[in-house]
């Protein structure tokens, strides 16, 4: 197993962007001059409007990958929302190179699927045929078919249509690649993910840091429901 990154870091060159861009109001990006990482899998985790999927994506453009997801052979576009960090962020490269790689976006996932058949059409391989599997099926398809040695993976929430049972079978997914050579850098608010032995936990709660798995509030706040759900369901919900 070698673990050396492909991606070993990130700088963002904010001179270039302009001073009344929405990026410079997102906390935790915008006092964040440099990123290094240290884990072949790290997990962005915060709450929703952090800046988590606006870093990760521009992560995943700057190396080559379609801004709706796939491998670096899409090129598609179904609508253009993506920010223009990627434009500004410059990767800090590793001395290997991935014979693989694909970033999953859950939200844009259905895209990529039908993509995915008019592409294996053309294809030797043929097509997965994704919209004939449940939503989670599809996405543990795309993980059993792409999740392969010495590849970079870049996964927007994955855990978004899998069942707790099925998160378990995607960490076992992810463990294997790594096991392999690979490197993980992946959003999610799943505690079960979250729980990958020696992962790297990067917070984008206020500023961006590191912390603990049982500093996460997916971890928190699962463990607190689980263990008093009573009392907290009758706080939250009488009157």
């Amino acid at each position: 197993m070698n673990n050396e990154l492909f991606i070993e870091g990130i700088r963002i060159s904010w001179d270039e962007i302009d001073e009344n861009s929405y990026l410079k109001k997102i906390e935790a990006i915008s006092s964040m001059q440099e990123l290094s990482f240290h884990s072949p899998v790290t997990f962005f985790v915060g709450e929703n409007g952090s800046g988590k999927s606006t870093l990760l994506e521009a992560i995943a453009i700057a190396w080559g990958f379609n801004a709706e997801g796939g491998t670096r052979n899409y090129s598609f576009s179904t609508y253009d929302s993506h920010s223009e960090l990627c434009d500004h962020i410059t990767l800090i490269k590793g001395p290997r190179h991935p014979k693989w790689g694909y970033f999953l976006r859950a939200e844009s996932f259905y895209n990529v699927a039908t993509k995915e058949e008019e592409y294996g059409r053309l294809s030797p391989r043929g097509s997965q045929y994704y919209h004939l599997k449940s939503h989670g099926e599809s996405f543990l398809a795309m993980a059993e078919n792409n999740l392969k040695e010495n590849g970079l993976y870049i996964f927007d929430e994955p855990e978004a249509a899998l069942s707790p049972q099925r998160q378990l079978t995607m960490l076992y997914e992810i463990d294997r690649s790594v096991k392999e050579g690979s490197q993980f850098i992946i959003v999610t608010h799943s505690p079960i993910l979250l729980g990958y032995p020696e992962c790297e936990i990067l917070s984008f709660d206020d500023t961006l840091q590191p912390i603990t798995y049982e500093d996460t509030d997916s971890y928190k706040i699962t463990r607190m429901f689980l263990n008093d759900r009573e009392r907290i369901l009758k706080q939250l919900l009488d009157d």
